[in-house]
């Protein structure tokens, strides 16, 4: 499909022990009663090996994925999902130059957790921030946060997170594209990577990333088949240097997302761009 293999920005840990942790979560409620898909967290049914999923992989043409150790807090306390770090950079290690680990953020671990960011960006190999908002009940640009933003900076590593609103029974508001305008502004050497398109504020997301030479669009979660005929422009046009691919794994797999970006018949320098460009020039892979 194109010349350089593709990237996947947001992928979850595949195996066993990664997928166990998002079992009970509301993540696995919203798969589904939603969905429709009861075994997308389903780990005898899903999970596979770092070998497997490799092949998997190389079966569609993708390079690298970029896993999370995802921190999903829980407004009324504790963590809805916890992936640790250690876990995810075990997995990276099985194929070091496949998988890459992205640091979540726990905004009540405070400075502790500002720590163990640097240092499994700097001892661990991995690539980035990574922040799911809602959980924590903290807006996009609470102060709470800051710190973790400023390190990121700090170490030259993007942020990648979630905005939009949220399927969980969480509030929604946390995650409006909007709020990017105000780190965007604070932040201007730190890269911000608003995954899941920012639906149902996808233009909102467009304008702000259109604004900031520092925002990207990442399309994670979202099957290409219903991408919304803006996000669609977007990619297509103005925003072709600032879309980037990811499946958000189980959510999606490779076989859907890549057939169905097809069928909109993107020029070739634009797929080159939303599938692996950017990402590489994002994350300096």
């Amino acid at each position: 499909m194109i010349d350089d293999g593709i990237i996947d920005i947001w992928c979850n840990p595949f195996t066993p022990e990664g997928l166990a942790k998002f079992s009970g979560s509301q993540a696995a409620t919203v798969a589904s009663e939603l969905f429709n898909r009861e075994y997308m967290y389903d780990v005898e049914r899903t999970a596979v090996s770092p070998d497997e999923f490799v092949a998997d992989m190389d079966e569609h043409g993708v390079e690298q994925a970029f896993i999370p150790a995802l921190q999903f807090g829980d407004p009324n306390g504790g963590l809805q999902i916890e992936v640790p770090y250690d876990l995810v950079a075990d997995l990276c290690a099985t194929h070091p130059d496949r998988f890459k680990g992205m640091a979540g953020i726990n905004p009540r671990t405070g400075m502790e957790g500002v720590a163990l960011l640097e240092e499994y960006v700097e001892d661990h190999g991995f690539i980035a921030g990574h922040l799911e908002p809602y959980g924590w009940d903290l807006p996009l640009n609470h102060r709470k946060l800051y710190p973790f933003y400023a390190k990121c900076a700090e170490l030259g590593v993007p942020v990648v997170m979630q905005v939009g609103h949220s399927a969980m029974k969480m509030p929604s508001k946390h995650g409006k594209p909007l709020l990017v305008d105000d780190l965007a502004i604070d932040f201007p050497g730190l890269d911000i990577v608003a995954s899941h398109t920012g639906w149902p504020w996808s233009q909102e997301l467009e304008a702000i990333a259109w604004k900031h030479d520092n925002v990207y669009m990442a399309t994670t979660a979202h099957a290409p088949k219903y991408w919304e005929e803006n996000v669609v422009q977007f990619i297509r046009t103005r925003g072709q240097d600032k879309s980037l691919f990811g499946t958000d794994w189980p959510v999606l797999d490779y076989e859907e997302s890549l057939s169905q970006i097809e069928e909109y018949g993107f020029d070739e320098s634009v797929v080159q761009k939303l599938l692996s460009d950017n990402a590489r020039t994002v994350f300096d892979v």
